[in-house]
């Protein structure tokens, strides 16, 4: 898509298309989303939206990755700026712009569109909030059931606390930026383990540290897993559009019991894609998560191979264990809770932070590409 030629993300927040709700009536339900702005200043704003389901949730028998969703209509589209912004209580913007599709009000979404709406300008300080109010109906609409925006719905007379309303993949801005960067992962990329509106998750750390002179996407979806990833579908096709790729997979993996050959031929097959669409791929090893026996084994081995054979092939490997670990004794074992805290995501991102900075200021960190059919000899 040329689109993403203009527009690099500016907010921190990960949101995507994780489920699907279904609603009980045909009538036109509103809802209300915040994000916070990363990088202030007035600048041209443009809504992605995808009628995909991304990520597989739980145990994938009723919402999986690449699910197509049917059609559906969304109303209307308004666009604010808010100052402040409270997790259970709705704020109203202090200016409300109506937010167009090719010069339409409302827009037919199709099964498994992507689409963009048309740009609107908006200004916003650091830390000021943009609103998003969708007016939609439909027989089945994707959502972020673990989202941990504010999301709010319009319900006998007043705006209450509730996921579902549709989200857009990405928060575009104009804003000129050095490069693009994905976080690409789970649960724990997302932020899920730290409060909502909090963004005190390790990517949003990372980001604040390294500095406001690149665009971060935060590609973060509970219960995704490398499987995914690796299907290659809408999820790694939106990383394949930045130049960087910070890529943390293989918890889920684990809990939902894939083999060890697995799971490792999917964290390749995810650097080979990547890098086939010149995306520079820093692969993190995966997070301690209180495994035990047979998955604590896996765990261990899925490590090492990332460490020994995938940082040969990656542009660059970012081991967190060490960060988040327990201490040698209870290897396995997290000190910040399964789901990274405040306290785990700042350690993570103090340790990351330069890396990624390194990594992204290098004139050529690309290795040589693989093909696929390479990549199935390793």
């Amino acid at each position: 898509m040329k689109w993403f030629d203009t527009y690099s993300s500016n907010t921190l927040a990960g949101s995507g298309n994780q489920y699907y709700f279904k609603p009980t009536d045909k009538e036109v339900h509103r809802g209300r989303i915040y994000y916070r702005i990363f990088a202030e200043g007035t600048y041209k704003y443009s809504l992605l939206f995808s009628n995909i389901i991304d990520s597989t949730f739980a145990d994938g028998k009723v919402s999986h990755c690449n699910l197509i969703c049917p059609a559906w209509d969304m109303v209307q589209v308004r666009a604010g700026v808010c100052s402040t912004c409270d997790a259970v209580k709705a704020a109203e913007p202090r200016n409300f712009q109506t937010v167009t599709f090719g010069g339409r009000e409302n827009k037919h979404v199709m099964p498994g569109e992507f689409f963009v709406s048309d740009p609107v300008t908006l200004s916003a300080g650091k830390g000021e909030y943009l609103c998003l109010e969708i007016a939609f109906c439909g027989e089945m609409i994707p959502y972020h059931e673990e989202s941990i925006l504010p999301v709010f719905v319009w319900e006998n007379g007043e705006w209450i606390v509730s996921k579902h309303v549709p989200v857009p993949g990405m928060i575009g801005c104009d804003r000129p930026v050095k490069k693009r960067v994905a976080f690409l992962g789970d649960s724990i990329t997302q932020g899920c383990g730290t409060p909502v509106n909090a963004y005190m998750h390790w990517n949003a750390r990372v980001a604040d540290l390294v500095g406001d002179g690149y665009g971060y996407w935060n590609l973060g979806l509970g219960w995704g897993r490398a499987q995914d990833a690796a299907s290659d579908g809408a999820w790694i096709y939106k990383a394949k559009q930045c130049d960087a790729a910070v890529v943390c997979y293989g918890t889920n993996d684990l809990g939902q019991g894939r083999s060890l050959e697995q799971i490792q031929a999917d964290l390749l097959t995810i650097v080979t894609k990547l890098q086939a669409a010149g995306v520079k791929v820093l692969l993190q090893t995966v997070p301690p998560f209180d495994w035990e026996g047979e998955q604590l084994e896996k765990w261990c081995l899925i490590n090492t191979y990332i460490r020994e054979f995938l940082a040969k092939r990656a542009d660059g490997v970012f081991d967190v264990v060490p960060f988040l670990i327990n201490g040698p004794e209870k290897y396995g074992k997290t000190r910040y809770c399964s789901h990274p805290n405040e306290a785990g995501c700042a350690a993570w991102a103090a340790a990351l932070a330069p890396v990624l900075k390194d990594f992204l200021n290098r004139e050529s960190c690309c290795k040589k590409r693989f093909s696929d059919k390479e990549s199935d000899s390793l």
